[in-house]
C-alpha cells in the first residue's frame, strides 16, 4: 500500500464473527474494483442500516473513499510503484476536501463500533478484521495522497501488530495477512542501512516472508484479493518478471472489465 518511502490474544474467550448477506459486501467490493464508486457506497451503505454495529460497514466504505481517490490522481500505476524516482519527485497530493471528510468520518465510525464490540467479546474476528483495514487505510492516505510517511510508518507498524494478533486467533482470515505483507515487502525494498533503522524501529523488513503473505490474500483472501494482485503484479514488474505480471493483471482485467487500469498497464508490458 506505501511505496519504498512509506496503501493484526487472548484464547480464553470464543472466537466470534458473523457474516450474514456476504454476496452484499462482495458487490460493493466488485463495484469498488470496477470504479463504480456510487454503487460501492450504496452497496456498503445499505450493509450499514442492516447491521449498524457491523464495524466492517463503514471501513468498507471508506476503502470506496480512498480507491477513489487513487482513482482520481492515477496513483495505482506502475511507474508510481516500480520507479521509485517517479514517487520521490512527487509533490504532496491535493485531496479532495469532501471525499477527505468522508473517509475520516466513516474510519472514526468504524473505530468506534470495533471498540463497542471488542469491549462486549475481546476475540471479535469482524471487530479486529475492521481495526486491521482501518489502520492500512489510513496509512494509505498519510503515504501516498498526503506524503507523510513517518505518520504513515507509525500506523503500518500498528496495521501489522493488529493483523498478526487476528491470524493467531483467525489462520484462515486470508484477508489481514496483507498488512503483513505489505510492510516486510515495501520497507524490504530500502537500502541495507536504512532496513537496519527500521528493523531497529520494530518494523518489519523481510522481502520473501512480504511476497509470502500477499500471495496468502491474493490466492485465497476475499475482499482484498484483488488489491494483493494489483500489489504482486507491481512487485513482479520491479522483478522484470514481465510473464507473472501480465498473468495477475490480465485475470485482474478480466474480473473489473469496466477498470481501464489493468488494460492500460498490459498495453505498457506489450
Amino acid at each position: 500500500m506505501i511505496p519504498t518511502i512509506v496503501p493484526i490474544l487472548a484464547f480464553a474467550l470464543p472466537v466470534i464473527t458473523t457474516t450474514p448477506e456476504p454476496e452484499l459486501l462482495q458487490q460493493g467490493f466488485d463495484s469498488m474494483y470496477n470504479l463504480s464508486f456510487l454503487q460501492a457506497h450504496e452497496d456498503f451503505q445499505t450493509w450499514e442500516r442492516k447491521y449498524p454495529d457491523d464495524p466492517r460497514g463503514p471501513v468498507f466504505d471508506a476503502a470506496a473513499y480512498l480507491f477513489s481517490e487513487f482513482d482520481r490522481l492515477k496513483i495505482l500505476q506502475s511507474e508510481f510503484f516500480v520507479d521509485d524516482q517517479t514517487y520521490e519527485g512527487l509533490s504532496r497530493r491535493i485531496p479532495d476536501p469532501k471525499i477527505r471528510r468522508d473517509f475520516e468520518k466513516a474510519l472514526d465510525q468504524s473505530r468506534h463500533l470495533a471498540e463497542a464490540r471488542l469491549r462486549r467479546s475481546p476475540n471479535d474476528i469482524d471487530a479486529r478484521f475492521a481495526n486491521v483495514l482501518r489502520l492500512g487505510l489510513h496509512a494509505d492516505y498519510l503515504a501516498l495522497i498526503q506524503k507523510q510517511n513517518l505518520a504513515a510508518l507509525s500506523e503500518v507498524k500498528q496495521a501489522t501488530q493488529s493483523a498478526e494478533e487476528l491470524v493467531k486467533l483467525c489462520p484462515d482470515c486470508y484477508d489481514a495477512y496483507i498488512a503483513i505483507g505489505i510492510e516486510n515487502y515495501l520497507l524490504s525494498l530500502k537500502p541495507a542501512p536504512i532496513r537496519w533503522l527500521l528493523h531497529a524501529t520494530g518494523a518489519q523488513t523481510d522481502r520473501q516472508v512480504g511476497i509470502e503473505k500477499l500471495k496468502l490474500t491474493a490466492t485465497r483472501g476475499v475482499f482484498l484479493k484483488p488489491y494483493a494482485q494489483i500489489l504482486l503484479a507491481m512487485a513482479a514488474l520491479r522483478q522484470k518478471d514481465v510473464g507473472e505480471a501480465r498473468r495477475l493483471l490480465a485475470d485482474l482485467g478480466t474480473r473489473y472489465p469496466r477498470n481501464p487500469l489493468y488494460r492500460n498497464e498490459l498495453d505498457k508490458i506489450r
